[in-house]
């Protein structure tokens, strides 16, 4: 599994998302305005479909697909 592209591009994504998460509750915590914390959240929100996405295209692959 380690020799396939299709899982570092999924985990690169996941931990993509876990990044902005962090970044996101960061800002949450030092009390960022809240327009631009939206924003990050929406981006998280984007990069978790891409993700999900990712990880269902990798399952199918696997599975013979």
């Amino acid at each position: 599994m380690a020799d396939d592209p299709l899982f570092w591009l999924v985990a690169v994504a996941v931990l993509g998302v876990l990044g902005i998460l962090m970044f996101g509750i960061g800002g949450f915590a030092r009390g960022v305005d809240g327009k631009k914390s939206n924003k990050v959240m929406q981006l998280r929100i984007a990069a978790q479909f891409v993700a999900v996405l990712l990880i269902l295209l990798f399952v199918w692959m696997r599975s013979g697909g």
